[in-house]
């Protein structure tokens, strides 16, 4: 199990959000649980300094382009970037730092997941430089994704058969259990089991729901150490008191045990 770490960029700050309170309509409703006064280039720089690649840049909404590449200048190539990425901009994102583009709602139309913008895509940057972010939630018989900030769900229904086809297609799969998303009130079990028996061939990165350091450690079992984790909100550089940077830093990388928080 890997620490993959986040920059979430909201109004072109640092943020930690409630994901499923993100609504076009109006912010009215919209749960921060963090807005940093650092610039996003301060986080990418720490996660330089320990070397944490694989982490991920997340737009929530426009406005957030030049604090994506403030974050992306201070570490090119070692930060994936999402949010409203497509044919159109995949590519200047690439050229701009980062090391692979996230890919969300571009690939999915009435539902379905879109083959042919898939396969465009694929062919337009390289496999090995596209991740699908595959963040879902609950529906009846199982975990469904969900598009446009997640308030749309989809007819895709994540399972072992899924995620074998689409690694042919992609580098890594980003997934959100955005039913404990941004409340810190543990992670999805359930959806981590899942995840650990579809054994998918390209890496997996959950997140959602990391409240402490046992909920990690609950990770590693639950997903058989095959699954990488993001903590977001109960960080200590988040503002959070569940999670210590250090201690995540080295609970992932060396299999130690700190204390828990």
């Amino acid at each position: 199990m890997r620490f993959r770490p986040c920059i979430d960029l909201h109004d072109g700050r640092v943020k930690q959000i409630v994901g499923s309170t993100l609504n076009d309509d109006s912010s009215a409703a919209l749960r921060t649980n963090f807005s940093s006064d650092l610039p996003p280039s301060w986080y990418a720089n720490l996660y330089r300094h320990d070397n944490l690649t694989g982490g991920h840049i997340i737009m929530l909404g426009p406005g957030n382009e030049a604090a994506a590449k403030d974050a992306l200048a201070a570490w090119p190539g070692g930060l994936q970037l999402g949010g409203g990425i497509s044919d159109a901009n995949a590519e200047q994102w690439l050229e701009a730092g980062a090391s692979h583009v996230i890919v969300t709602s571009y690939v999915f139309h009435d539902g379905q997941l879109d083959f042919t913008q898939l396969e465009h895509l694929r062919q337009l940057i390289g496999k090995e430089r596209l991740v699908l972010d595959l963040s879902c939630r609950w529906r009846e018989d199982g975990y469904y994704v969900v598009t446009d900030r997640w308030q749309k769900f989809t007819k895709l229904r994540i399972s072992k058969e899924l995620l074998t086809e689409l690694a042919a297609s992609c580098a890594e799969f980003l997934i959100h259990a955005v039913d404990v998303e941004g409340k810190c009130m543990g992670v999805d079990e359930r959806l981590l089991a899942l995840l650990a028996e579809a054994d998918s061939p390209s890496p997996v990165t959950y997140a959602g729901g990391v409240s402490s350091m046992a909920d990690l450690k609950l990770i590693r079992r639950v997903g058989q150490s095959k699954i990488n984790a993001t903590v977001g909100s109960s960080l200590d550089i988040f503002g959070g008191s569940g999670c210590k940077y250090d201690d995540v830093v080295q609970l992932c990388r060396s299999g130690s045990e700190p204390p828990l928080s």
